[in-house]
């Protein structure tokens, strides 16, 4: 660079001396010339504003992402003053050279006309170190009076901070004094300027810049102390151009708050939901009634609803009860054979009624919906997260029926709640980012469209215009295209009218210069703002749509006429792979772990099925809970959507647990064979059957058992199995306890019981003793018949005379006479007979004295058992 060019540089870089002005800050014509050699070379030298895109559409996108987080950040507090009382002071990098903050928070005529006047108004704040001294507010004439023609051009503007050439030049009229403003203190403005004044050369978009002049305390040069920007579209023959045909979306979606569990009053269902949050957002006031207002004013309007929420708005024109806080933790106590005690009952829910203010945001729906030229895409059921899915859970069996289901279950309940005919074909991944998982996933499970974030298909570099949304990504799909930068102005809550202005404003002038780089060829432009649109957002968003159609650059129109146009050959309709995914999308996905298990809630709940006699009171809350588990709506609400989806599993267990085997410790077998009784409880409110009860002992050598006994078990109520068992051997033996469902593919139903069989048969020894007794009374009971018989023979005998008398019988004593006293001394017999103790040994019968056995012992002293 030349010595004569860089102190030209140091001259454009002071033309904000004080010598330049007169007092009032009018603008002196050596001043005006000397502003446009410097803007000139600034231009010609590649440091003014980009011409054309400046071949790096990249280059935009940062510049314009930069720019819209400038223009819309929050304000910060300062102190008041008199005449403006207390505002806050925006963040924008003041420094000791413009120590000044001002905002643009109302711009009257949104869109300038002929002949017109502007009115602008903002506040003033003094962010510096030292006061503000004979300062004025004034609007600066676009510079050199040309519009900004590319988009490039516009986020260069919206990127600035501190004043530059660029901005304009002051006009002398009209200026708004300014008091002295001691730090932290603001000061409201209004200024009025005749569209005349500004110079607009011909139809575009032009720079709104005000500015405040003046000097301070430590610093007593004149110079720019601080500038606003936005954008004014100027369109004196609205005519010549073919609107743009733009999409919004408008979503209407809330985190799920109804649970699995109902309750019944006098025969009728009650829902339960997790806490009472809808009340509010459907009276008046609340979001989703605000949303359904400014969305009935809308023409060309497609609502992107979540079925769940209109079932949930169903369910509250009704009676419902919420539960405590707390209740959906359930009561783990950690005592053995305890289960978390998960059912709604009275003493963990409150009943509440919000029917009026539910019915009436259900109405005031189907009438906007209903509405000519409106759309509703039904999103699936409960909104499931795609894009999680896709990267955490695609291969898991049963991850397509369960989408499959939420895509029919979704359009049927949409057409059902709002009497209207639907979309369910579409698809909108979390803030519409997309990669090759998530468009396979989509694919799979029926979506032909797309809904996609700019970010995720860029347009390429070399393209000099804005492509329509529509374009071609394969496999049939259509992706639909979010403008980037159109939508990145209605992220956020816009809830200051500073945010609520410049969103407008570059809205209206980014979808003017759109129109305007192909008049004669139409694009179609997708608005999508966030799933949890805001009340101040939405209606902003409405403005800025109603101010373009009204200008006829802009026509809404509903989705399906967007994607019956043509797509841009030249459009990007490269899927990027799924490491190309966003970091910050990524790190909110539902995990791997939770996905699985939430899954596997539906496998749990067809077991459950096969065994209940109603499954219907079962199945319709329980399918719709897992669904709702994997809601995109959990992004937000992390810890809200772990404690749901730790509920649901809890209470499917508590159910299949309901059915189930009482523990027990011991049971004793006595003898080698016998029965086993093992009991059943069911503690549901409903009968259960296709059940049998599997009893296996661990070791089958020792103990066998018979085959599994099938039951049908009413409400409430324990029935006792018998199984027959024969045991080989003593001792303890564990055994098993399991419920199984009967038909085809049995499987086991809940966890199973295991107890001990205490075994305690006779052995072989004590046989032996009860064969050997029985042997000894045979043998008895034989030889008493022969003694018997043996005496009976010697009576016989004796009828006889006796040829010699009996020894120890006095010699003359008669032969006969034996009934006679025998002397004294001698001994008689016991049945009176002689004594026998003279008889010589084997001569006559034998005797068995008394008390004894046949084999001579005294059975009276004995102790040896007879028997057992």
């Amino acid at each position: 660079m030349s010595e004569r060019s860089e102190r030209a540089d140091e001259k454009c870089a002071f033309r904000e001396a004080p010598a330049e002005r007169s007092e009032v800050g009018r603008v002196s014509e050596r001043s005006e010339r000397a502003d446009e050699k410097c803007a000139f070379r600034e231009a010609t030298t590649g440091r003014g504003r980009a011409r054309g895109r400046s071949g790096k559409r990249t280059v935009r996108r940062v510049a314009a992402a930069l720019g819209a987080a400038l223009a819309l950040l929050p304000a910060l507090p300062a102190a008041a003053t008199p005449a403006g009382g207390p505002r806050p002071a925006a963040e924008s990098g003041a420094s000791a050279e413009a120590p000044v903050v001002m905002t643009i928070e109302s711009v009257n005529k949104p869109v300038a006309v002929p002949n017109g006047t502007v009115t602008i108004s903002g506040h003033i704040t003094n962010a510096g170190k030292s006061v503000l001294k004979g300062a004025h507010a004034a609007v600066r004439k676009p510079w050199s009076g040309k519009p900004l023609t590319t988009r490039s051009e516009l986020a260069g503007v919206a990127s600035r901070t501190n004043p530059v050439n660029q901005d304009g030049i002051e006009l002398d009229s009209p200026q708004y004094a300014l008091n002295e403003l001691a730090p932290g203190q603001s000061q409201p403005y209004t200024l009025s300027v005749a569209v005349n004044d500004l110079g607009l050369s011909t139809e575009g978009v032009y720079e709104l810049a005000v500015d405040t002049w003046g000097s301070t305390g430590d610093n007593q040069r004149d110079r720019a102390l601080g500038i606003a920007r936005t954008f004014l579209p100027y369109d004196p023959t609205p005519a010549e151009a073919q609107p743009s045909k733009v999409t919004t979306l408008w979503p209407l979606v809330h985190a799920p708050v109804l649970v699995a569990q109902t309750m019944s009053d006098n025969d009728q269902t009650v829902p339960v939901l997790r806490d009472d949050s809808l009340a509010a957002e459907f009276a008046p006031g609340g979001r989703l009634y605000e949303l359904v207002e400014t969305g009935s004013s809308l023409s060309g309007l497609t609502w992107v609803i979540d079925p769940d929420l209109l079932d949930t708005a169903f369910a509250m024109t009704k009676p419902y009860r919420v539960q405590k806080p707390g209740a959906e933790k359930g009561d783990k106590n950690g005592k053995k054979n305890s289960r978390p005690k998960q059912a709604a009952k009275e003493e963990n829910t409150v009943l509440r009624n919000g029917s009026a203010a539910a019915t009436a945001w259900l109405n005031k729906l189907r009438a906007a919906v209903a509405k000519q030229g409106s759309q509703v895409v039904a999103l699936p059921y409960a909104d499931p997260d795609l894009a999680s899915i896709a990267h955490n859970a695609a291969e898991l069996a049963g991850v397509d029926t369960a989408l499959d289901k939420a895509a029919v279950a979704g359009r049927l309940t949409v057409e059902f709640r709002l009497s209207v005919d639907t979309r369910s074909d579409v698809a909108w991944p979390y803030q519409g980012y997309l990669d090759q998982q998530i468009a396979a996933l989509a694919h799979r499970t029926g979506s032909g469209t797309v809904l996609v974030n700019g970010a995720s298909l860029p347009e390429p570099d070399a393209l000099k215009y804005t492509p329509t949304a529509v374009r071609p990504i394969g496999n049939g799909q259509t992706a639909v295209v979010a403008d980037e930068e159109v939508s990145a102005l209605f992220q956020t809550d816009l809830n200051t009218p500073q945010t609520q202005t410049l969103a407008v404003q570059r809205f209206l002038a980014e979808t003017f210069v759109i129109s305007r780089q192909e008049p004669q060829n139409p694009r179609g432009l997708l608005v999508m703002p966030p799933r949890e649109l805001t009340t101040n957002t939405a209606k902003v968003l409405a403005t800025a749509v109603q101010a373009a159609e009204a200008g006829k650059w802009a026509e809404p129109v509903k989705l399906d006429v967007l994607t019956q146009g043509p797509a841009d050959p030249k459009a990007n309709t490269a899927v990027p792979p799924a490491v190309d995914y966003p970091a910050q999308a990524r790190s909110s996905e539902l995990p791997a772990v939770d996905l699985s298990r939430t899954i596997d809630i539906q496998h749990r709940l067809e077991t459950l099925m096969r065994v209940l006699t109603l499954p219907q009171r079962v199945r319709g809350p329980f399918s719709a809970a897992m669904v709702r588990s994997l809601s995109a709506e959990w992004r937000t609400q992390a810890p809200a959507g772990s404690v749901y989806r730790t509920g649901v599993s809890d209470y499917l267990d508590e159910l299949t647990n309901a059915v189930y085997v009482p523990h027990k410790n011991v049971i004793t077998l006595a003898g080698d064979t016998g029965v086993l009784q093992v009991s059943v409880r069911n503690d549901l409110t409903q009968a259960v059957t296709n059940l049998k009860l599997v009893v296996t002992p661990t070791q089958a050598n020792r103990l066998q058992i018979g085959p599994s006994e099938e039951l049908v078990l009413p409400a409430a109520q324990s029935a006792t199995l018998r199984f027959p068992a024969q045991a080989h051997n003593n001792g303890p033996v564990t055994v098993t306890a399991q419920l199984m469902t009967t038909g085809p593919n049995p499987e086991l139903y809940g966890e199973p019981q295991t107890f001990q069989v205490e075994v305690t048969s006779v052995t072989n020894g004590v046989l032996y003793v009860f064969g050997g007794a029985l042997l000894l009374l045979l043998l008895a009971a034989l030889r008493f018949f022969r003694q018997r018989k043996r005496r009976v023979a010697n009576d016989d005998e004796g009828d006889a005379p006796l040829d010699t008398p009996l020894a120890g019988a006095p010699a003359d004593a008669p032969a006969e006479g034996r009934t006679d006293a025998p002397a004294a001394g001698d001994d008689a017999g016991e049945d009176g007979g002689s004594s026998t103790d003279g008889l010589p040994e084997g001569d006559g019968a034998a005797r068995t004295p008394r008390g004894s056995g046949a084999d001579g012992r005294d059975r009276a002293a004995s102790d040896e058992k007879v028997g057992p």
